[in-house]
């Protein structure tokens, strides 16, 4: 009988997980700030009310708007690699934790959908603008629309995005414990940022719906926390052994208890033994 030998199968290498994470962070400060300096070339909205002003600013800056829709989808692009690799680092380290990390890559999905949306409707807004009789009633229902989506709905999507995030760093100790707290800390600023629905719509304004303080106080630091975590992923991190034991569901003194419940189970025994 011939025995026909196994064909060995080849090795498959594998993308490094903490390296595309971080990797994937660096693309998110680079689009950032590129979005950052457009939009400072545009300058403050006129009020919704002010029609002829609104008009003619969406058609001077229509150009400069859709540059900032491009860059924004492509900075989400690298959001989602990012929550991919964060979760599938928490994944390979964190086991019974799983489940927090994927309502975090969920919540994280379902923000950058939310952000596409406005996307959309700011861009649609800057192509009317571009016709010759822009009509006022879709420019206004086109920003008040992508108001409210880059306003309080992202905050809340952002504030369960971030308490999970450091729930699971909290526990797992697979990052510095420093930046689950940060992430806390996140989370609170985007809750705190939520009522700014009711804050108006003036552009000028530091509460309005979308306003300078949602960028401020809630998109921002999330996006600078995504940032931080991709360094740290690149860099490199340890944990310690009682995280590491914490994770197991072990604690120091429990193998205390464990020998005692041992030993007292095996007194038991042999009594009923000798009986």
């Amino acid at each position: 009988m011939v025995t026909i030998p196994a064909i060995p199968k080849p090795a498959v290498k594998t993308p490094d997980v903490h390296v595309w994470t971080g990797r994937a962070a660096f693309g998110v400060a680079s689009f950032l700030l590129a979005e950052f300096i457009v939009r400072e070339t545009e300058g403050s909205r006129p009020p919704l009310s002010d029609t002829d002003a609104l008009i003619a600013f969406m058609s001077r800056t229509s150009a400069q708007t859709l540059t900032i829709v491009t860059i924004d989808a492509v900075l989400m692009a690298f959001v989602m690699v990012f929550l991919a690799g964060f979760r599938q680092i928490i994944k390979n380290s964190a086991e019974g934790l799983e489940w927090i990390a994927d309502l975090t890559f969920g919540a994280g999905l379902v923000f950058v959908g939310t952000t596409l949306i406005g996307d959309a409707m700011e861009g649609g807004a800057a192509l009317d603008a571009q016709e010759a009789h822009p009509y006022i009633a879709v420019l206004r229902a086109l920003t008040e629309g992508h108001t409210l989506l880059f306003g309080s709905i992202g905050c809340v999507l952002l504030a369960l995005v971030a308490a999970s995030s450091g729930t699971v760093i909290v526990r797992s100790d697979v990052l510095p414990r420093w930046t689950g707290v940060v992430a806390y800390v996140v989370a609170g600023l985007n809750v705190a940022a939520i009522p700014t629905l009711f804050g108006g719509t003036s552009d000028t304004s530091f509460i309005a719906a979308g306003g300078l303080g949602v960028t401020l106080f809630a998109t921002f630091p999330w996006l600078a926390w995504v940032i931080i975590v991709g360094i740290v992923t690149v860099r490199g991190h340890r944990p310690t052994t009682r995280r590491l034991l914490r994770v197991a569901g072990l604690r120091h003194g429990d193998n205390g208890h464990d020998q005692k419940d041992s030993a007292n189970h095996t007194e038991n025994r042999d009594e009923r033994d000798q009986n």
